[in-house]
């Protein structure tokens, strides 16, 4: 009886709307969003009552005035990428340079020429916008850009090779995040996956052997996330590209990457470029826009000028089209590499990849203190640490790096412990992300730049 008549104490929802605290809410917010958000909370009050605990009105103001400002934050937020990934793909791989950001705003903004030629006056092509910069850059003849690589990948095996065979390497067969499988694709595609040679060592008498009538072209397919060790032999792109040139066949190679440059000469691992690639003997690559490219999400096609003519009178085309602001955004990227002596500083990706182990310990040094006053009861500790280049890149190869290590100070309850302040990291205005590994949270600091602002971030870290 007491609990009915404590229910019967909790206001209504239209006295709670008429509350002048609330009133301007309804003026910012609108009436339905405010509406639906004191139901929720009068719900949560009923659900409290029930269990023995009574919620204040003034507490259901508050409540109210949380639930309507949380209802209109982004679920896209930026956060701190302190993984030790620097092109990780949950936390959206590349980060962009101002100057692709500049022209994404610009092109949001207002109309654009995305599909009109200014000079005639009549409907254009949305590609050409970026098409004459990836002909420079890879010396290819034509190139068309689409949503995403697997887009660029389906589209043109849509185009080339349909209801007929493509050899591929059984070790190039690969699954990438998202359950991405070249097999599915080629399915999808409609044409018929030919595995040759075995896991780790296919030969050139492998593809020789499987070429027949049916066979519409030669396929090498960059593994991306993982690396076959030890007892292994491959076919390169240039032998490829004289088997299937002696036949007749193009030769199309899915780079993945989109390495434009000599990562060498930045002292990076080497990764194979596209250029290096249609050097060898590649008709058509593939490669992703958000990648060691370090631009926006896209895939890119670039080779042979009768290949792309064939893949862009496809119809699916129109599906995978890739919009004006990310080709406002990939055209602005493309122009950074025409000035490679400016690349590393303006090209985010580039720049977070050299970053020198010396600056990232001075940084450590810096923000240890500030961590370790925000964590009462855990040890912070400076480490070297591993960096990953990530979304497939050199999937073995690691960069030297530092990091701040967060353990309890009681070995009790470890994992709980670590589970609650990473979450407690999380819930910040902007979450940091780390990682949980043998009994700590890392925090590699690879990808901080804004030391400021994240020293601020921390006032707010609340935690059990």
């Amino acid at each position: 009886m007491n609990k009915i008549n404590s229910l019967n104490k909790i206001p209504s929802i239209n006295r709670i709307l008429n509350d002048p605290k609330i009133v301007s809410l309804v003026d910012d917010y609108g009436a339905r969003v405010v509406t639906r958000c004191a139901q929720n909370v009068i719900q949560k009050a009923r659900s409290s009552l029930l269990t023995g605990k009574s919620t204040e009105y003034k507490t259901l103001i508050k409540d109210l005035r949380e639930e309507t400002f949380n209802a209109f934050q982004p679920s896209l937020r930026p956060l701190f990428n302190l993984t030790g990934v620097v092109l990780h793909t949950n936390l959206g791989r590349a980060s962009l340079p101002l100057a692709a950001i500049d022209a994404v705003i610009e092109a949001a903004a207002r109309p654009t020429n995305l599909e009109m030629d200014l000079k005639t006056g009549q409907r254009g092509d949305r590609n050409k916008h970026c098409e004459d910069l990836i002909c420079q850059l890879t010396g290819s003849e034509r190139a068309i850009v689409v949503n995403n690589n697997a887009a660029a990948v389906l589209v043109t095996l849509s185009s080339l090779a349909r209801r007929k065979e493509v050899p591929v390497s059984r070790g190039e067969l690969v699954e990438i995040g998202g359950s991405f499988r070249m097999p599915d694709i080629m399915a999808h595609a409609g044409c018929k996956l030919v595995e040759v040679g075995t896991t780790n060592r296919t030969h050139e008498k492998d593809f020789e052997m499987a070429i027949n009538a049916k066979t519409a072209l030669l396929m090498k397919v960059h593994t991306s996330n993982f690396e076959i060790q030890g007892f292994k032999s491959s076919v390169s792109e240039k032998q490829l590209a004289e088997i299937a040139h002696c036949h007749d066949l193009p030769l199309i190679s899915d780079l993945g990457s989109g390495n434009l440059i000599d990562l060498k000469s930045y002292n990076l691992p080497e990764e194979k470029t596209v250029t290096d690639t249609l050097k060898a003997g590649a008709d058509l690559v593939t490669f992703s826009g958000d990648k060691l490219l370090g631009g926006p999400q896209c895939g890119i096609i670039a080779g042979r000028d009768d290949l792309v003519k064939r893949i862009k009178s496809n119809p699916l085309i129109r599906a995978m089209r890739a919009d004006k602001m990310t080709l406002a955004a990939l055209q602005a990227v493309l122009r950074l590499y025409e000035n490679p002596q400016k690349l590393a500083a303006e090209l985010p990706t580039l720049r977070l990849l050299i970053r020198k182990e010396e600056d990232i310990r001075r940084m450590a040094n810096c923000l240890i203190s500030k961590v370790q006053a925000q964590c009462p009861g855990f040890v912070v500790s400076i480490e070297p640490v591993e960096s990953q280049i990530g979304s497939g890149a050199l999937p073995i190869k690691r960069l030297a790096s530092v990091g701040l290590k967060i353990t309890t100070a009681s070995q009790r309850r470890t994992g709980k412990a670590l589970e609650s302040l990473s979450s407690a990291f999380r819930d910040l205005q902007i979450p940091v992300i780390g990682r949980i590994n043998k009994g700590a949270l890392w925090f590699d600091l690879r990808c901080l730049e804004d030391q400021n602002q994240f020293i601020n971030n921390l006032k707010s870290l609340n935690f059990e």
